[in-house]
């Protein structure tokens, strides 16, 4: 290490690429009860600071900016979060990711297990076909009569 290096410290590391924040519906759901106690009526707010009481953990004009840079969100966060809370997406579980499952059938799954069993029998069938096949041109070469089928 060079006394540059020493005096300095430690290298200091970059990440190459920044991993995006996931918040909880249970978060969401707090900061947006959290915000909307915030938002008294002017005339409500007025008069509980004048009497130097607390609406809902809000004590003065810019609580709402407060908690978002507390909780380092901005405010399209806020207004997202309460846009899909109108909507219901906050009210319950949270929704499964990814592709809908598909429901087999029973019937298509009996359909492709037929379809595969009658493939092994046709080819079955083939091969026994080329073996008579080639037992009557061993035979013509041979100059030895098949056994014919009496029935």
């Amino acid at each position: 290490m060079s006394a540059l290096e020493q005096a300095l410290g430690p290298a200091i590391e970059v990440v190459a690429k920044a991993t995006r924040r996931q918040f909880t519906v249970e978060y969401k759901r707090k900061i947006v009860r959290e915000a909307d106690g915030c938002k008294t009526p002017g005339a409500i707010g007025a008069l509980l600071r004048r009497e130097g009481l607390e609406a809902d953990g809000c004590k003065t004009p810019g609580a709402i900016g407060a908690l978002l840079r507390r909780e380092g969100l901005y405010s399209s966060h806020l207004t997202t979060w309460r846009a899909a809370r109108e909507r219901g997406e906050l009210a319950g579980a949270p929704k499964k990711r990814g592709p809908a499952r598909r429901v087999v059938d029973p019937r298509d799954k009996k359909l492709a297990e037929q379809a595969r069993e009658i493939s092994r029998w046709q080819k079955r069938a083939e091969r026994a076909e080329a073996l008579v096949e080639l037992q009557k041109q061993v035979a013509a070469l041979l100059g030895t009569p098949l056994a014919t089928e009496t029935s």
